[in-house]
């Protein structure tokens, strides 16, 4: 029976059936085998939405939405532009920085390649950089961001590992908090690698300017504060991430509608529909994860796996070596929501087992998720910056591999210096 449930599921994931519907077969066929009440099914759903940081996602989500809708990208670029396209390599780190904040504010790298790397692609291109190297820039640039509040992946996991109660607690403050020295390291190394890659390349450099800083800075008056608000409300404890979320949302809605006038009120319901399907599915997939993991751990899942693991392995450093290798095959495989709700109950409790902190498992498993967008032969990046850019599929691999190495020393140094994730907070 068992056997022909595994083939029944990996049959609905074959034909496309929508993840949802499959985590929740296996969660009801799991209650039936174990012999427990379906309606177990219905108590973890409610639990799912008795959740207050949950509402913090869809209304998050829906600032990104409305920012993504807007012409927001185009004053963003030219403001750090203004600021930074005097810097050697000015225009790389500035697609550096500006992506890493459309990401976290959008949740998606893949906009952030669609709205930001169809302004930074041609710019780069035309102020003297290499076509190769300007498409692996903006295809890399698109992945940064997922350790940086607002990011939805970030609460994400903390929503979800607190929900499974088990290992040290923690606030998703600090789960904030320690994304960002890896976040820093990063864009460092990545910009280092930039100066260092374009050392001889003759490319035009555009000299500071008062007048077109005060202007820039003057156009993109109204987007400056969003980030001070979500930031600066976070760190500085001044709100919850609800409060945060909601004063976002509600703020991005008036200055697009309001003051920029840039998307008209009658479209508002149209964005708020996208906005809701995506984060329905989210919500509708961990709800179901949650009782799936309540399943798993009934019966002792977690633990065959962590005891077949140490049979084998017994160092926690051999271990964190495989987990990265697995982070990175499924960054490529699944989207990180799907790779969060499915894989983290599973591995969260072995890395437990390995002395790992919470905090720092999630810092690692995002930075894998992030590298893993653009991993080759399949990662989703890849495809969308192929399609977006009209450029083969095989010139994107070659484009992209020196900032997938970089960015996978940093991740490496992240791994295995947990300081770097814990150091700002207290636990």
């Amino acid at each position: 029976m068992l056997t022909l449930a595994i083939i029944f599921l990996i049959l609905l994931a074959l034909i496309g059936t929508p993840l949802f519907i499959i985590i929740a077969a296996a969660s009801l066929f799991g209650l039936w085998w174990q012999e427990i009440h379906l309606s177990v099914m219905a108590v973890e759903i409610y639990r799912i939405t008795d959740t207050p940081m949950l509402v913090a996602l869809p209304l998050f989500t829906l600032a990104g939405y409305l920012i993504a809708e807007s012409r927001s990208p185009d004053r963003l670029v030219a403001l750090t532009r203004a600021l930074l396209g005097w810097m050697p390599a000015g225009l790389p780190i500035i697609a550096l920085i500006t992506c890493t904040f459309f990401t976290a504010i959008t949740g998606a790298s893949g906009v952030t390649i669609v709205a930001i790397g169809a302004l930074l692609y041609p710019a780069l291109k035309k102020a003297g950089y290499p076509g190769r190297f300007s498409l692996g820039m903006v295809t890399a640039s698109g992945s940064l961001g997922l350790l940086l509040v607002p990011s939805m992946p970030l609460i994400l996991y903390g929503i979800l590992v607190q929900q499974m109660n088990i290992g040290p607690a923690f606030e998703l403050k600090q789960l904030f908090i320690a994304g960002v020295l890896p976040l820093l390291l990063m864009v460092l190394l990545l910009a280092l690698w930039v100066l260092w890659a374009t050392r001889k390349e003759p490319v035009e450099r555009q000299p500071f300017r008062w007048a077109e800083a005060r202007r820039a800075l003057w156009l993109a008056k109204w987007e400056l504060p969003l980030p001070l608000i979500v930031i600066g409300g976070i760190y500085g404890g001044w709100f919850a991430i609800s409060e945060v979320a909601a004063i976002a949302a509600l703020y991005t809605l008036i200055v697009q509608v309001f003051l920029y006038r840039e998307i008209a009120l009658r479209s508002v319901p149209a964005i708020m529909i996208k906005a809701s399907v995506i984060i329905g599915e989210i919500i509708v997939i961990l709800a179901v994860s949650l009782a799936l993991t309540n399943v798993l751990i009934d019966a002792e899942v977690p633990a065959l796996v962590f005891e077949t693991i140490r049979e084998t392995i017994t160092s926690k450093y051999v271990f964190l070596f495989f987990l990265t290798l697995l982070l990175l095959a499924l960054g490529a495989i699944l989207d990180i929501f799907s790779a969060t709700v499915v894989m983290v109950p599973l591995i969260l409790p072995v890395a437990l087992s390995y002395g790992i902190h919470p905090i720092h498992l999630g810092i690692i498993f995002l930075s894998n998720m992030q590298i893993g967008y653009f991993t080759p032969p399949i990662g989703m990046n890849l495809f969308i910056a192929s399609s977006r850019f009209k450029r083969p599929i095989t010139e994107i691999y070659s484009a992209t591999l020196p900032f997938f190495f970089v960015l996978l020393l940093a991740v490496l140094i992240i791994t295995y210096v947990p300081a770097l994730s814990l150091a700002l907070i207290d636990h």
